[in-house]
């Protein structure tokens, strides 16, 4: 074990408030004066409570400070003191299936002690008693390796005790209820005298596991989750702020019956495993909101993966500045979808947060007055405010078939998912010619290049030039953690310029670069925010799609009626401290004009 701190300074046995107090005053934390009406307010008896949890609910006064010092600024302190590592516990760093192997849950709760990590040579392990140790020697003889003491909040510690060990007894209960080691058919395993049962969706190890997973999710603000199944040892990987993260690692027979659970809860077939299928789940946040996931299924090598897109209803309601509009574009957009006819389309790659900028937009606009009507393929969101479609192939009511319905349904503003053929472009064009607003998306580079995809789709453009009135182009990029971001001297106004030519920056460049802290699980990022390029379609633009299309001339004109390209707009945002200069690289594609 690596040594703490001094013999002197290490008193044998579990934390006392009244040692702490002490030290507090000694290393000036707190003043005497706290210290002594601290000291006369516990004179009362013992408590059950952790001597850190104890000391920060009666929310001491760090000296010469009015913050409070809470439960991790003590144990942050507490760990210097000692002369042990401060960790903030990452359950998505931790292998729970292995570390639970390291000792008992009744073993780790009478110990104080959690394993994080296990390594070839060395186990990592959170405590909250750092001077209570002598049951270390007992570890490394069991597990064969050293053992690595890190301190933690006794909070974090007894809540992930619970959640990790509860956990690995759930998926444990499954194991024993089935048969694990059965594979897809791609490569099917005979194993002669064991048996053939399946574990049961229904199994109430494989239900827990599920109603973790979600939770899980939920709290670590994932969009997406992964289910993977692999020959040995199926994975489960979240989507959290655009990257994937591997969660946990499961036997193949768990993670089908998790599939076949999921599948049962969004009224999907369970049985038909050989073909895409696509389903549907409400359900509820650990703070008691409902947050709706969309499923999908997708026939493997080596059984079903599914992915659960989760969609969470806050988003929808976002302001147009909660989506990362700024005012220029912000501005151009509310006057654009204020229009009382016309066709305005998104457009971006899968992923760019087209969804979400449409529905806050039609949120927006489905008020009492207005009949809001929509065709999709699948609903993403279902919203009260809109009477939404479902595009049903098996019955032959696709895209172009639900719109000829919805016009006959006297609507105001009209939403397509998508425009993927020249039938359903031309109903759309014919919907906004009959005084329609009519919202769609397309996938394209850039707001110009919409024009081009309708032109190679078949559609007229002069029919384009009458009816499109404005193309939104976007693109998600990570904005910058705000506990650990620091200023980047690296990054100068020229790179900026450079970047943006043959445009120029105005005002404050204040750069900033990622450093990584717990808070964002040492990623650098937390969250994202929408770059936005806006199109406008004005009469001297117009000009430029009729009779024949000019694309270069399209570009340079939009710059004239107000655009910023995407590029732009990113370089804004680095120049204002919210996201990097590789992240707009990464992001957008740069501009043709």
């Amino acid at each position: 074990m690596k040594a703490a701190a001094t013999a002197e300074s290490n008193p044998a046995g579990k934390l006392q408030w009244r040692a702490l107090l002490k030290w507090l005053r000694e290393d000036g934390v707190i003043s005497h004066d706290d210290a002594d009406q601290t000291t006369r307010r516990f004179a009362g008896g013992d408590s059950a409570q952790h001597p850190l949890v104890r000391l920060a609910n009666v929310n001491l006064l760090r000296k010469g400070s009015a913050k409070p010092l809470d439960v991790e600024a003590l144990t942050e302190w507490l760990a210097g003191r000692c002369g042990l590592p401060y960790l903030r516990i990452d359950p998505l760093r931790v292998d729970v299936g292995r570390v639970t192997e390291v000792m008992s849950i009744t073993y780790a709760e009478r110990r104080h002690a959690l394993p994080l990590t296990l390594g070839l040579t060395e186990v990592t392990i959170a405590t909250c008693e750092p001077f209570d140790v002598a049951w270390v020697a007992e570890i490394e003889a069991h597990v064969r390796k050293t053992v690595k003491l890190v301190l933690a909040s006794p909070l974090e510690l007894a809540r992930y005790t619970t959640e990790f060990y509860t956990l690995s007894r759930s998926v444990r209960n499954a194991v024993k209820a089935g048969e694990t080691s059965a594979l897809a058919s791609f490569e099917q395993l005979v194993e002669l005298g064991r048996s053939n049962k399946q574990l049961d969706a229904n199994d109430q190890g494989v239900v827990q596991v599920v109603d973790w997973l979600w939770q899980y999710a939920f709290d670590q603000r994932a969009s997406d989750i992964h289910l993977e199944p692999r020959r040995e040892r199926s994975v489960i990987r979240f989507r959290i702020d655009g990257v994937m993260h591997t969660v946990y690692q499961l036997p193949p027979g768990v993670m089908n019956a998790m599939v076949a659970r999921i599948k049962l809860l969004g009224r999907m077939d369970v049985v038909e495993k050989r073909r895409p299928l696509d389903g549907r789940i409400k359900t509820r946040n650990p703070s008691g909101d409902e947050v709706e996931m969309r499923l999908s299924t997708l026939p493997t090598a080596f059984g079903e993966k599914m992915v659960m897109r989760i969609f969470d209803p806050d988003t929808t309601a976002k302001p147009l500045e909660g989506l990362g509009f700024g005012s220029h574009d912000g501005k151009r957009w509310e006057a654009l979808i204020a229009q009382p006819h016309g066709i305005i389309l998104l457009t971006g790659p899968t992923g760019s947060g087209k969804t979400t900028t449409l529905y806050s937009t039609l949120r927006r606009l489905a008020t009492d007055e207005v009949n809001v009507c929509t065709i999709e393929d699948p609903i993403e969101m279902i919203q009260p405010a809109l009477n939404q479609t479902q595009v049903q192939p098996l019955i032959d009511l696709n895209f172009a078939e639900g719109l000829r319905a919805l016009m006959r349904q006297d609507p105001d503003i009209i939403m397509v998912g998508e425009i993927r053929d020249l039938e359903t472009a031309e109903m759309a064009i014919q919907a906004a010619l009959t005084g329609h607003l009519v919202f769609s998306t397309l996938h394209t580079n850039d707001a110009a290049s919409a024009v081009t995809r309708l032109i190679d789709l078949g559609v007229a453009p002069y029919l384009i030039g009458s009816t499109v009135i404005g193309v939104l182009a976007q693109r998600l990029v990570r904005t910058l953690c705000p506990s650990c971001k620091l200023p980047d001297d690296g990054v100068t106004r020229a790179h900026l310029d450079e970047l943006v030519k043959p445009w120029r920056l105005s005002g404050a460049v204040k750069p900033y670069k990622p450093v990584g802290c717990l808070e964002c699980r040492m990623t650098g990022y937390r969250g994202r925010a929408g770059l936005y390029e806006l199109l406008t379609v004005s009469d001297a633009a117009r000009a430029t799609i009729h009779p024949v299309t000019d694309a270069a001339g399209l570009r340079r004109q939009s710059l004239a009626d107000g655009l910023r390209p995407l590029r732009l707009a990113g370089a804004m945002k680095v120049a204002e401290g919210l996201t990097t200069l590789d992240e707009v690289l990464r992001a957008t594609p740069a501009w043709e004009g």
